[in-house]
């Protein structure tokens, strides 16, 4: 497996490739991120993984300096799971000078959820991903269903800007308890992380009451995401949302539509986030 820290040597070594599968990834490697480096193997003619802590993403009260960076033990984890490449950079290789270029995904997509309660948000995330998707000549690019609404934005950009890439989704990869795999449950205390599987169990229900709904409406819609919002502040938790939305563009559901439920709450200090098609 190579190591690679700069641009110029990326381009030089994927040269003699001509369908690169890449998981782009910030590091502080999980068995999620490892099942999609697994499922981008057969994909393409190389495997690439990106580490990068990307500074436009994150809000200036967030947790970018104490996102653990972890590079010795996400690569021994890469390279055995088969990955062919790793493009670490540092951050000046990235951004050589301030980027005053950025990708503003639609509002209507990108500013509710996530986008709402972490406004920019996308934008970080859309420019880095341009980016290394570019400096990658990717033809095949490999996203987590976890983050829901980041697939669905990128999916669209990618679309959007007709760039010869097909952008696929990894199914949630859970803990035997059902809490969905993140970077961010290492910052959970034991007693936090017993409890924290009450969120993946509030979606479970929520989604179980949509199943017995004959119809959707607004006000039905609404009592349930009310009625799951005030289970999690009744068990200590502050959620940000919990929503109903259609599959298609996450906007608000008719009756037919394909379902999907997406949450948001923090536990302590650490936010969390999961969801659950229907």
């Amino acid at each position: 497996m190579e190591i690679i820290h700069t641009i110029a040597e990326l381009r030089d070594h994927l040269a003699a490739f001509r369908h690169p599968a890449v998981v782009p990834t910030m590091g502080n490697l999980h068995a999620g991120h490892l099942a999609l480096v697994r499922q981008a193997k057969p994909l393409g003619d190389v495997t690439v993984s990106t580490i990068f802590v990307n500074r436009l993403q994150f809000a200036p009260h967030e947790d970018f300096d104490t996102y653990p960076r972890t590079l010795d033990a996400d690569c021994e984890q890469l390279q055995a799971a088969g990955c062919d490449v790793v493009f670490a950079p540092k951050e000046t290789e990235m951004y050589p000078h301030p980027q005053s270029f950025k990708v503003h995904p639609p509002t209507e997509l990108a500013d509710i959820l996530e986008g709402h309660f972490r406004p920019g948000f996308f934008i970080g995330v859309c420019t880095v991903v341009l980016k290394l998707l570019s400096l990658t000549q990717a033809r095949t690019a490999l996203f987590g269903k976890k983050d829901y609404q980041q697939l669905m934005v990128i999916r669209n950009m990618v679309k959007q800007f007709a760039m010869p890439i097909d952008i696929v989704g990894g199914e949630t990869q859970r803990s035997d308890d059902g809490l969905a795999l993140s970077s961010r449950n290492g910052y959970l205390s034991e007693a936090e992380r017993a409890q924290a599987v009450q969120l993946s169990t509030t979606l479970k229900t929520v989604a179980k009451a949509l199943r017995a709904e004959s119809s959707l409406d607004a006000a039905n819609i609404n009592r349930l995401e009310s009625h799951a919002m005030q289970t999690l502040s009744n068990a200590g938790w502050r959620p940000d949302y919990v929503a109903v939305r259609r599959q298609a563009d996450l906007q608000m559901p008719h009756t037919g539509d394909a379902l999907v439920v997406l949450a948001a709450a923090r536990l302590g200090a650490t936010r969390l986030i999961d969801n659950l098609e229907v």
